[in-house]
């Protein structure tokens, strides 16, 4: 039987993170894969939950979790209730989120995991995996999803002086409607750490198996940051995915009870490689 368990963490600055696992409950030692979303997502976004019943029904235990500071809440976790905390996220926040996850996921609190974790980072959250796995070798492999290949390109430089003068910027949700706050502090992260933060630099490093999917009708992270990608880890085995777009078809909300096409190509092939 598939079941679901959830946990709340304190992730940084103390801020809770709501977390839950997937599995099949006849599988005690499944391989665990751990899920990272992006920018302006969360655990529960549109298929997410579906693509998690997928994984587990193919035997493994699927963990996706809420960045601390990504604007949902433990009592609001479909919306984005806590602005506050969206506007002081940084990447090393993300980070420290992520170490925090895998920390759980290998400890035995409930999982009983003890050779390490997959890992599976959608957008933003790609890049944060990519960076995360040069530094935790309980990474067994890599899987990104149309990921991004830098921090430092995703606005242009008048709107980066601005922010930084204002000391905060102001980002639409299409979806929702709401303008979402982002301090300058995120941009200080970047200052501080430019080698850590630096996606492709980092992406040099990756030693795990890893596999680069993307869409080629991506609108929002365009192809070629995962040509970039793949230009600096040639080891990665990397696939275009004909007509996918961002979210590989999901959207939110997402009333359908079967997975989009693009997204049963997306987890047929992220579990054959993971099962390799």
């Amino acid at each position: 039987m598939i079941r679901k368990d959830n946990y709340t963490l304190p992730g940084a600055k103390g801020r809770p993170m709501l977390i839950d696992v997937t599995y099949d409950d006849a599988l005690k030692n499944a391989p665990v894969v751990i899920f990272a979303h992006g920018f302006k997502g969360f655990k529960d976004w549109g298929t997410h939950n579906l693509v998690a019943r997928y994984f587990a029904q193919n035997g493994f235990k699927y963990l996706k979790f809420n960045f601390s500071h990504n604007g949902t809440t433990p009592d609001n976790p479909l919306d984005f209730a806590d602005l506050m905390a969206f506007s002081e996220n940084t990447f090393s926040i993300e980070l420290e989120d992520l170490d925090t996850i895998i920390d759980f996921a290998c400890s035995g609190s409930g999982m009983a995991v003890a050779n390490g974790v997959y890992l599976i980072g959608h957008s933003m959250g790609g890049g944060i995996s990519i960076i995360k796995s040069t530094e935790d070798n309980r990474i067994r492999k890599l899987v990104t999803m149309a990921s991004i290949s830098s921090f430092y390109n995703l606005w242009p430089e008048e709107i980066e002086i601005q922010w930084r003068l204002q000391g905060i910027i102001y980002m639409p949700n299409k979806r929702t409607g709401q303008q979402m706050p982002l301090k300058s502090t995120l941009l200080d992260d970047l200052d501080k750490h430019p080698k850590r933060l630096d996606i492709l630099t980092q992406a040099k490093k990756v030693k795990q198996p890893w596999l680069l999917m993307h869409g080629d009708a991506d609108p929002t992270v365009p192809l070629s940051h995962a040509e970039e990608l793949c230009a600096a880890n040639p080891n990665a085995e990397f696939i275009v995915v004909p007509g996918a777009d961002h979210t590989f078809g999901g959207s939110h909300p997402y009333l359908r009870d079967e997975l989009p096409a693009s997204l049963v190509t997306f987890c047929d092939t992220a579990i054959s490689f993971l099962r390799k």
